[in-house]
């Protein structure tokens, strides 16, 4: 791997190796809109990371389409030209993070291993290959290295009522079950947490307005856009690039 024009990879189980990324999606932050203050911290961030100064595994949570997978692109184009690289490993593949670590621990390319949509079953134990990673073992984790992960849940597993019965208040203080405290002891491994809302209808319509700039009736395109995002269920900038790939046609023809 040729590190030096290669900016990004995806680790394959099957053949055991990383697969170069030809071609990077051009997303960039200012394409990013209603997560200002998400992207201030990332920048930060990641800009102590290339700079050799402590910073810290980063855990981008919260609702679908709201822009998460696209910050961390949005942080590679930004940044690649000063030694960032991204590695991206996917959730079942978490058993061969100890040895992809070890490959790019020498290097002199500061690495983002990605995980997108991370999350684990009630009885699943695949997270513990993250702390080598996240904590170090007999042997400190890398300085060059950085997890960053995407998911619908804030504390990476699932969470149900009886696990709050084991919780107990002793003097006025609340201390939490063992199954609790095991939950949320994951995510409090990623110092750095970005939390991702729903955006509301004027941050949709501004989203919308940026994709379709020439576009005068601006009423008509609203009300098209608030049916198409009620009809889907949701509302986030994943919404407004569907619409936008829906209507461009027919809207600028």
């Amino acid at each position: 791997m040729d590190w030096s024009t290669t900016y990004a990879a995806v680790w394959r189980a099957h053949s055991r190796r990383l697969r170069p990324v030809r071609e990077l999606d051009p997303i960039a932050f200012d394409d990013l809109l209603g997560i200002d203050v998400q992207v201030a911290k990332l920048k930060q961030n990641t800009e102590r990371f290339i700079s050799g100064q402590p910073c810290n595994h980063a855990l981008l949570w919260g609702s679908r389409g709201t822009g998460k997978s696209s910050l961390i692109k949005a942080m590679l184009n930004a940044y690649a030209d000063n030694g960032l690289r991204v590695v991206e490993v996917d959730r079942d593949d978490l058993l061969q993070l100890p040895e992809i670590v070890d490959d790019l621990r020498e290097l002199p390319f500061y690495f983002v291993v990605y995980c997108d949509d991370l999350s684990f079953e009630q009885n699943d134990r695949g997270y513990r290959h993250l702390k080598s990673v996240l904590e170090g073992s007999i042997e400190p984790a890398p300085k060059n290295v950085r997890l960053m992960a995407t998911s619908n849940r804030r504390h990476l597993l699932p969470e149900y009522h009886h696990d709050n019965a084991a919780g107990k208040v002793i003097d006025g203080e609340l201390h939490l079950g063992d199954a609790l405290e095991e939950k949320i002891s994951l995510a409090d491994r990623f110092g750095l947490c970005l939390s991702f809302h729903p955006v509301s209808q004027e941050k949709y319509f501004a989203m919308i307005d940026q994709l379709f700039p020439r576009i005068a009736d601006r009423d008509r395109l609203h009300t098209l856009a608030r049916r198409f995002s009620t009809e889907k269920g949701s509302r986030s900038g994943r919404t407004a690039q569907q619409f936008y790939r829906q209507y461009i046609g027919e809207l600028e023809c």
